[in-house]
């Protein structure tokens, strides 16, 4: 399970902005957690909810997150497409000259404070 090393990772850019604002608490965290990003939400928040308890500047702090759906872009037609759905090949065309666009984020969006 990757999501607890994750975790301290968030808290680590968390308190480093916190101390860079005299931040004494974090009340909630706003990561944007892209679809097929390999981190599983609810291992997230559970992790999350016991690193909470260990340090003061996250006592009771919220992990909000807004996932992020997952789109692939086809070279060969010039469309976009659900990646879940469709995976590489592309729906439209049928090509597997693709990448994705977006759905693999892992990132702090925002940090709300008392």
């Amino acid at each position: 399970m990757h999501e607890l090393g994750i975790v301290f990772h968030i808290q680590d850019i968390v308190r480093d902005v916190a101390q860079e604002n005299n931040v004494a608490h974090v009340q909630e965290v706003v990561l944007e957690l892209g679809e097929v990003s390999g981190v599983v939400p609810s291992y997230l928040t559970d992790c999350w909810q016991w690193a909470c308890k260990k340090e003061p500047l996250f006592k009771d702090c919220e992990l909000t997150v807004e996932e992020i759906p997952a789109r692939t872009h086809c070279e060969a037609c010039g469309r976009d497409y659900d990646t879940i759905a469709h995976g590489k090949t592309c729906p439209n065309c049928g090509s597997q000259e693709t990448w994705l666009l977006s759905g693999n984020e892992v990132a702090v969006q925002e940090i709300r404070t008392d």
